[in-house]
Order: structure tokens, then C-alpha cells, then sequence
């Protein structure tokens, strides 16, 4: 099966992940009583965690996967900042492409009480890169690109993608001819033109589009007009129990659609659904697969993270066990 041998190629490719680092810390404890001071619980830790997220969780993708994996974003000189470099290290991530900047390490706090999510506080400063940081960024990202066999730009609208960030990586990657895919973020649409490929699901294809995706006549419309305003070559809509449409420039068509069923039987929890599916697709069309095959291996590997609870990554050997079952 071609499928197979693709998967089976994911360990000789290299990616490189240009985005936001986001560091999620969990709080774990305990309310047996409300605070004499206001009406809140007092939670009593137990135990706290702390997990790559963002940029970041995508890479830990492509470590499950087989490929091989740089991340390249913005922490800052704090002690999260050094938690993040831990992490990478123990995943087995290249942090080479990591950048400090005056500006705190992106951190989510998660309070966890009794199985429920209690309160949730954000440490970040998402002013855009610029300066000596920026500088940074873009030295690397030049020098090292030839190195990589694709491209992914995870944007969690946190101060890292930026139109001049965005125009130089699609500069330096067209002149080397390697793919370049974006998981987008509602509100900075605008700042993908000429990339490889887009990722959205419906809700963000929707409001980059200005259509409001209600029926197939729509979905169409929307995923034609993101290819036409971007000038990307290709957009995949991910629509959740719908599965997915891959929508791709045609010489003799004009436009070439796919709509891809869902592989998933069950779905418990879509967390970091999204981080999966362009990791899988990427790393699918660096190891030679087409648009189309990358997009139905992506599918089932959506469909596996969606039927475990929590942040699940795909592997492998779960993606050839989907294969054979769904073949």
C-alpha cells in the first residue's frame, strides 16, 4: 500500500516549526471548603504539571509520528522559559530555532479540581516580534531552512507570525522549493498569502472567508475564495464529524475538491485535533505523498487523537492499524 510506505518514510524527514511556544502548566487539587474571604473555592494542591503546548505541541507531534523536528519561537528569560527548554530536550526536539526576548515565557495555568477545570490564568505579552528578537529569528530561519524537508507556521495569534515573519519564511522556502503549511488563527488571515497550504477548520474557514459555512454550496465557496485571496496553493478544511475537504489549484479544472469522510468511531475530546492533523499532512507530502493522500493520512490521525481523552498524539503503528481497518 502506498500509504504504508509513506508512513514508513515519516522517520528520514525533518521539519521545522516556526511559531508560538506556549508552556501549559496544570494545577491539581482538591475544594473541600469555600474561602472566608469571597465566594470562591480553596483548592488544596496536589500536584502540578507542566506540557509543551502551542508551536510546540505540534512538534511533539511530529516526534510521535517518526519525523524529525526543530522549533523555532520566542520564550523569554524566566524560569518557564528553561521548563520549555527541558521539555524539548526530554521529547527530543531541536530547540536550535528557539529566540529569547525581553517578555515573559507564554504560560497557561489550568487549576484541576475533582476532574473539572476550576479556573484558568494566562501569563504573556503578545506584542508583535520586532527589533533585535525579530532580527534573530529571521538569521536563522534563512541560514538553517535548506536543512529542512518542509515548513509548518503555527500561529496562536501570541506576537511570533507576523507579516514580515510570514513574507520572509515564504521568501526563503520558494527559493529552495519546500512546502510551507499554516495552522491560522481568526484575525491574522491576511498575513498568509502564497503559502503552501492552509489548515483551518470551519469556524476559522468561515470567518477568514467572510461566508458563513452552513451547507456544501457554501463550504465550496469559502474554500475557493480563501484560495483565491491567499493565492496559497491548497486549503484543507477540517469539519469535525463531517471529516474533511481538500480544496487544490487545477490546471484544467480551475479548482480540484476532495471532501474526505471521517475515519473516527468515536470522539471523546477534539484537544490538539488540530496540532495532529498538520503535523500528519505535512510530514505525509514532505515524504511524498499527494496533496490528497497527505490529506486522507491526516484524517486518520485526527482519527485516532480524537478518540482518546486529553492531548493524544498518533503514531505510526496506529496509523497503519486505521489504514488496515478502514481500508
Amino acid at each position: 500500500m502506498a500509504l504504508s510506505k509513506t508512513i514508513n518514510s515519516f522517520k528520514d524527514k525533518n521539519i521545522l516549526i516556526i511559531g508560538d511556544i506556549i508552556l501549559d502548566r496544570y494545577i491539581f487539587g482538591k475544594v473541600n471548603r469555600i474561602s472566608p474571604e469571597a465566594p470562591v473555592p480553596v483548592v488544596d494542591v496536589s500536584r502540578e504539571t507542566f506540557l509543551l503546548g502551542g508551536a510546540a505541541n505540534v512538534a511533539n507531534n511530529i516526534i510521535a509520528l517518526g519525523g524529525k523536528v526543530t522549533v523555532s519561537g520566542v520564550i523569554g528569560k524566566d524560569r518557564a522559559g528553561d521548563v520549555v527548554r527541558e521539555l524539548l530536550t526530554e521529547s527530543g526536539i531541536n530547540s536550535n530555532g528557539l529566540v529569547e526576548d525581553n517578555r515573559p515565557t507564554t504560560v497557561k495555568s489550568r487549576v484541576i479540581a475533582h476532574n473539572q477545570q476550576v479556573v484558568r490564568f494566562d501569563r504573556e505579552d503578545c506584542r508583535k516580534l520586532d527589533g533585535r528578537a525579530l532580527t534573530k529569528f529571521l538569521e536563522y530561519i534563512k541560514k538553517a531552512l535548506p536543512q529542512f524537508d518542509a515548513v509548518i507556521i503555527s500561529d496562536y495569534k501570541k506576537g511570533v507570525v507576523t507579516a514580515a515573519l510570514v513574507k520572509a519564511v515564504v521568501k526563503f522556502a520558494k527559493q529552495k522549493k519546500i512546502f510551507v503549511a499554516v495552522d491560522p488563527k481568526v484575525g491574522h488571515f491576511h498575513l498568509y498569502r502564497d503559502v503552501s497550504i492552509i489548515t483551518p477548520n470551519l469556524m476559522e474557514a468561515s470567518q477568514g472567508s467572510g461566508i458563513d459555512i452552513k451547507d456544501e454550496s457554501s463550504l465550496l465557496k469559502a474554500g475557493k475564495t480563501l484560495l483565491t485571496r491567499l493565492s496559497c496553493m491548497s486549503v484543507l478544511i477540517t469539519r469535525g464529524e463531517e471529516g474533511m475537504s481538500l480544496f487544490e489549484r487545477d490546471a484544467a479544472k480551475g479548482v480540484k475538491v476532495t471532501h474526505i469522510p471521517t475515519v473516527a468511531v468515536k470522539v471523546f475530546d477534539v484537544t490538539g485535533a488540530g496540532d495532529t492533523v498538520i503535523a500528519a499532512f505535512t510530514l505525509a507530502h514532505a515524504a511524498g505523498a499527494t496533496l490528497r493522500d497527505a490529506a486522507i493520512i491526516s484524517n486518520h490521525a485526527a482519527g485516532i487523537v480524537v478518540g482518546e481523552v486529553g492531548t493524544a498524539v498518533a503514531t505510526p503503528e496506529t496509523l497503519l492499524q486505521s489504514l488496515r481497518e478502514h481500508s
